[in-house]
């Protein structure tokens, strides 16, 4: 296994996203709006995980997660309303001196004054939604964890072939777009070309796509840029795909010892994730598109259960002992 060269961007273990961008990417489907402490849109969401604080609600704070964003659904906003308002202001006092990224309001439940006195002072956007706390927490979380997924980008073509997801990586001009067009053109689908986003998502997927300057286009030495989905429609391509296999592309070299039977498996590590490696050794004449389609339909039928190599050896192993069974035998016959 080696870590694979051709990394143009580092992984990235922390990515800041502010309190604004949130809302413009989900406000719309997670029905948020801003009712108080518009100010502090600008504060920077740090952690992929969101907290409910009933706890700290109640006077527990310990060790209270203030750096996620906070969550109050209906059963503490009905709590704090049947308190009198020297308690509901204390205790929201407490919670609010913390540096809180936001709080979200769920459901249908007034939001106290006293709350949307305290985020236009401390500068914390409060926020609601109709959605419930379940809603909010399985969809919010779901989009902050793929936020915050560490990611690289790579020197590669990423396509789509029957339904498996090949990366191809070797020197420049050695045909990786040439062989994605033909791929392409036998009804296969492009991902990426040039450059590979790869983005490590739960549980333990690595997922590739392609920079939105680049989307769908192909570069061909000798032609140009060409659009993928212009030229060959929207079936020919896909936004992004899960990574199975790496097809690294070589020269040809007869010094070069290659793999002939495919029992020694290889792999390549991007962000701590073994993927399948295949050495594909090219030269000219050589089909190389119709063996890439081999890979794709040899990766199903592992996934199935069925691995050529090793039915192979085991055929031989029952030959060999079939053999020795015979020699025996007769061995104890001449005897």
């Amino acid at each position: 296994m080696r870590k694979e060269p051709g990394i143009l961007a580092p992984s990235l273990p922390r990515f800041l996203l502010s309190v604004r961008e949130m809302i413009r990417d989900q406000g719309r489907d997670l029905k948020l709006r801003v009712v108080a402490g518009a100010s502090g849109l600008d504060r920077a969401i740090e952690q992929k995980d969101v907290h409910r604080p009933g706890l700290a609600l109640a006077g527990f704070f310990g060790p209270y997660p203030y750096d996620r964003v906070q969550i109050l659904g209906d059963v503490e906003v009905l709590y704090l309303r049947q308190l009198d308002e020297d308690s509901r202001r204390e205790k929201l006092e407490k919670l609010f001196a913390y540096k809180l990224p936001c709080v979200i309001v769920t459901g249908r439940k007034h939001v106290p004054q006293v709350m949307k006195d305290l985020a236009e002072e401390k500068g914390i956007p409060l926020i609601r939604t109709s959605l419930l706390s379940r809603e909010i927490t399985f969809l919010l979380s779901n989009y902050l964890n793929d936020r915050f997924a560490p990611s690289i980008s790579i020197h590669g073509t990423l396509v789509d072939v029957y339904g498996t997801g090949l990366l191809f990586i070797g020197r420049a001009g050695i045909g990786k777009s040439e062989i994605a067009l033909d791929l392409v053109e036998r009804g296969h689908r492009l991902v990426a070309d040039d450059v590979v986003t790869l983005v490590c998502k739960p549980p333990g997927v690595l997922i590739g796509s392609g920079p939105e300057m680049l989307k769908h286009l192909i570069e061909i030495r000798g032609v140009g840029v060409i659009d993928v989905r212009e030229m060959f429609g929207v079936r020919a391509i896909r936004l992004q795909k899960r990574v199975e296999t790496v097809v690294e592309l070589t020269d040809w070299n007869d010094k070069e010892d290659y793999e002939r039977l495919g029992l020694d498996e290889q792999f390549s590590e991007y962000l701590e994730m073994k993927i399948p490696l295949i050495r594909l050794p090219i030269y000219p004449g050589k089909n190389i598109t119709v063996i890439v389609e081999v890979i794709a339909l040899n990766h199903h039928l592992k996934v199935y259960g069925f691995n050529a190599a090793r039915e192979l050896s085991s055929r031989l192993h029952t030959k060999l002992r079939d053999k020795r069974r015979i020699e025996k035998y007769l061995k104890w016959d001449d005897e």
